[in-house]
């Protein structure tokens, strides 16, 4: 098995174990829509109040929440233009902006 891809993103999280798994055995896990195709249920409210903490998009603090979860996940997010390339870019710059606090606030979330 080269990679496992299932429904995961910052809003719905039954695959946790299975990303476990994978990170244990170094399979790459590719989160299916993992911008849950702009509903992000309960975790919404949380991303908009780093989103505006941060001054980024709600999407973008998701894409940086699955690359912070683990190194494995390898999301692949829809891109329609050339800012919006650049928001999904930007992502990966909020691993070293967001404090480890705000990360496990997300963690917490179910």
């Amino acid at each position: 098995v080269a990679s496992v891809q299932n429904h995961f993103h910052a809003g719905r999280r039954d695959w946790n174990d299975v990303v476990e798994l994978c990170a244990a055995e170094g399979i790459a896990f590719i989160p299916w829509y993992p911008l849950g195709a702009g509903d992000l249920g309960e975790a919404a409210a949380q991303l908009d109040a780093l989103a505006a903490k941060y001054d980024i998009t709600r999407f973008a603090v998701a894409l940086a929440w699955l690359l912070h979860r683990s190194p494995v996940i390898v999301p692949i997010p829809g891109t329609s233009s050339i800012p919006h390339l650049e928001q999904n870019v930007a992502a990966s710059a909020l691993l070293e902006r967001i404090p480890s606090e705000d990360w496990a606030a997300l963690d917490r979330l179910s």
